[in-house]
């Protein structure tokens, strides 16, 4: 007999461990569907919808996913897609419901395997490519992980995890031959698994303030929803448009950004391996980008170079990642006329939900809620404040969080209210102003770090006797990580050990946490009970500024 998903619907999933590690249901948020078009049939697979329905509609010979070394149409996408489905289904043995990991810079194969990931009923643990070994291994034991589709320049850190773990019994690589005559072996259209638009699709991690993933369930509906919200109410995405950006699509960002978005409305994306601010600018130029997506640090790069290059076909550029500062986006306006559209967003419910269209921007808020969401701020009793004080960011609305198997569902929802970790005002008329970070994670250049995970790496270095990883104040990256050391007897403490343990710390996490700011203390700060008082050292680093 079939399993039922929580809204009632029979699930396809023949594996089950995502549907039996779901939250109860009285822990999730208030859930908000009062838009027509949120209103999903309840069989619905993202990926036919996505991606089938457009061809159904005549885009075939469109554009969908452009590189400068080539351009797929709707069409050879979904050639793409049906063939790696029918290598899942058939030659890897996977079944509805596995969880298939996916590692490989941003690239039209990568966009062609999260696809069909979801067509075969599976669920897509898209991961960044900078993940180490360790990190692999968090997200394979957490997610119970046998299956990974990986580009072969990327593999030797997983095939690591895999023997860590004894998970991941069956990487295939792509790039270097191997998916890809494993394709060439099958040329039949694949029909797409009956999902229920509540069954879960992807799993996205997030770094929690331990250093502990967190592992957020978004179902077929939910895929939709952030098009059907974001790309529809805030960008107006239309055909014509071509989207390019910087996030990975690993996070729910670029995920939304460079796949989602124009595939829902028959655009095209450009997507980009390596996007630095000179090949972000030379994208828009080359590919006549009309919508930008990027973080806050990477604006303020793009300005000493935007005399370099022709961006008249750029009609909007989406700020999101970190609070986007008035200076940056003043400047941005003053360069090329447009007003950055700020959001803010969070994996818990895969994309953005505050936000406002440029002709409605005020300069330094993010915005107001998006059509079919609510938001507040709350007090100490948890209830919503009245305009004009300051308090922990609640929202509500289509997405929401739901945790795998995790205790901090019951920190993240609130009396049915999302708690992001963010604290804001809201003024008079309904604009929600950013202040502070409510927790320990360190936004940096848009990238959410985990303070302890960083104190994790440098303490197994042994020139490392305590440690202690804040964020500092820094006028490029929003906040960079500081790490305060205090070295073991006898070891020399000066620039030599700084680079070291930088190097250490790089080897070890994803290189983009690494401590970019090192002092050295004859001990840490704490209290009668000997805890570090965190406190001390981030006023220690706002008094000081980054290094």
């Amino acid at each position: 007999m079939s399993a039922a998903t929580p809204g009632g619907n029979v699930s396809a999933h023949v594996d089950s461990f995502a549907r039996e590690h779901l939250p109860p249901p009285e822990a999730w948020p208030v859930m908000r569907f009062e838009l027509p078009e949120l209103q999903y049939p309840a069989r619905l697979n993202a990926c036919t919808a996505l991606l089938d329905h457009r061809i159904e509609a005549g885009d075939g010979e469109r554009v969908a996913l452009r590189t400068d070394a080539v351009d797929w149409t709707y069409n050879q996408l979904q050639s793409a897609v049906d063939r790696i489905a029918q290598v899942l289904v058939n030659e890897l043995g996977v079944v509805p419901g596995n969880r298939v990991l996916l590692r490989a810079p941003n690239n039209p194969m990568l966009a062609a395997a999260w696809l069909a990931v979801l067509k075969a009923g599976a669920i897509a643990v898209a991961t960044m490519p900078m993940l180490r070994s360790h990190e692999l291994q968090q997200v394979a034991r957490k997610a119970r992980i046998e299956h990974a589709l990986c580009d072969a320049r990327l593999v030797a850190e997983l095939r690591n995890a895999a023997e860590a773990t004894g998970l991941l019994k069956q990487i295939l690589t792509f790039n270097d031959g191997a998916l890809e005559a494993a394709m060439a072996r099958h040329d039949a259209p694949f029909r797409a698994v009956d999902t229920a638009q509540d069954d879960v699709c992807l799993l996205a991690f997030t770094s929690g303030t331990t250093g502990e993933p967190k592992a957020t369930m978004h179902f077929h509906r939910d895929v939709l929803a952030m098009a059907d919200v974001v790309g529809r109410h805030l960008l107006q995405t239309a055909p014509d448009d071509i989207y390019a950006g910087s996030p990975p699509l690993g996070f729910t960002f670029g995920l939304g950004a460079l796949l989602v978005f124009p595939l829902r409305f028959g655009a095209s994306a450009v997507l980009l391996e390596q996007p630095s601010p000179e090949s972000l600018l030379g994208a828009v130029e080359r590919h006549g980008v009309t919508c930008l997506f990027t973080a806050p640090t990477m604006y303020r790069s793009l300005l000493p170079l935007r005399d370099r290059f022709d961006l008249g076909s750029l009609q909007r550029a989406v700020s999101a990642g970190e609070a986007l500062p008035k200076a940056t986006s003043d400047a941005w306006f003053d360069a090329t006329g447009l007003r950055l559209i700020d959001g803010i967003g969070a994996t818990e419910l895969i994309h953005i939900f505050i936000s406002s269209r440029p002709e409605q921007v005020r300069p330094g808020a993010t915005g107001k809620p998006l059509p079919g969401y609510e938001a507040c701020v709350l007090g100490a009793d948890d209830l919503p404040l009245p305009p004009g004080n300051s308090g922990r960011l609640a929202v509500r609305g289509p997405t929401g969080c739901r945790y795998l198997d995790d205790p901090r569902q019951h920190d993240y929802v609130v009396n049915g209210w999302n708690v992001t970790g963010d604290r804001y005002r809201v003024d008079e008329d309904g604009y929600f102003w950013f202040e502070a970070r409510a927790d320990d994670m360190i936004v940096s250049s848009g990238y959410n770090i985990a303070g302890p995970e960083v104190e994790n790496a440098l303490s197994a270095h042994p020139a490392v006797r305590e440690v202690a990883v804040v964020g500092a104040p820094d006028r490029e990256r929003g906040q960079v990580v500081k790490a305060y050391v205090v070295p073991s007897t006898g070891v020399q403490a000066g620039p030599a050990l700084v680079q070291e343990l930088q190097d250490f710390v790089k080897a070890r996490i994803a290189p983009y946490k690494y401590p970019r700011s090192i002092e050295f203390l004859e001990q840490l700060p704490k209290t009668a009970t000997g805890k570090v008082q965190r406190y001390s050292l981030r006023r220690r680093a706002e008094e000081q500024g980054s290094a």
